[in-house]
């Protein structure tokens, strides 16, 4: 691995919650430029955490964090960080705070720095990119589940980052919309981890699939294609099929 490629690198992350065992213990992992990774795990492993570690959300109480190989540390190191790395929420109400659509998508190249007709240009060719042209005035909070998520990744899109972090992108939606989302990432030249429970959507847009579990990383082969119709990496970790 080339060092100009190594996007973020953790190093013995440690992390308890208060008065609760280490949801992660000396975890490493290290995500080069290009990589397009799944994350799979049980439900309170730890993936969520770890993300918003990674975002500087959260502080681990050991272990070193570097981000485009340099550490970070302070809130204001994580702020450039926030800049190149954008985090889709599992919730979309935690993403989305705007009275309008438009407002929302176009809050992010505001706040870096976008003059106001800048930033409702790019507001509306995201929403276009998405296939949600006629969003711009709808009342955020009054959106379906489904419009929501395709809302909050415009909002992370609209920012331009390098690096994508998808926290359940696809949960509870109907196919039609996982069918949006997976062809959008898809067409993108972005580098991303995306923690999902279906592995069958993993197999069809990440390189890899890693798991999370009793707070470290277990590094699986590249993704196998079978004859039985699917695919995936996985004999081990118990999983479902739609």
């Amino acid at each position: 691995m080339e060092n100009n490629d190594l996007t973020i690198h953790l190093k013995n992350i440690t992390f308890s919650y208060p008065g609760c065992d280490p949801v992660l213990e000396k975890l490493n992992i290290q995500f080069q430029k290009g990589s397009k990774i799944g994350l799979m795990g049980p439900n309170g492993s730890g993936k969520t955490t770890l993300f918003h570690i990674i975002m500087g959300l959260l502080k681990p109480s050991a272990g070193k964090i570097e981000i485009f190989n340099t550490p970070v540390e302070t809130e204001n190191d994580f702020r450039k960080v926030r800049e190149k790395i954008g985090l889709l929420f599992q919730d979309a109400d935690d993403q989305l705070f705007s009275p309008t659509v438009l407002e929302d998508v176009a809050f992010g190249p505001l706040n870096l720095g976008k003059t106001k007709s800048d930033a409702m240009d790019i507001a509306k060719n995201t929403l276009d990119f998405l296939g949600l042209n006629g969003f711009e005035e709808r009342i955020t909070y009054k959106l379906s589940g489904g419009e929501k998520k395709l809302v909050s990744l415009a909002t992370v899109l609209a920012m331009e980052p390098e690096v994508l972090l998808l926290d359940e992108p696809t949960s509870g939606l109907d196919d039609k919309t996982k069918e949006t989302i997976k062809n959008v990432l898809m067409s993108l030249d972005l580098s991303y981890i995306l923690i999902s429970h279906e592995i069958d959507f993993l197999a069809d847009i990440t390189d890899s699939i890693y798991t999370l579990q009793s707070g470290a990383i277990n590094y699986d082969r590249e993704i196998q294609v079978h004859h039985h119709v699917h695919a995936h990496a996985h004999g081990a970790y118990e999983h479902e099929h739609d």
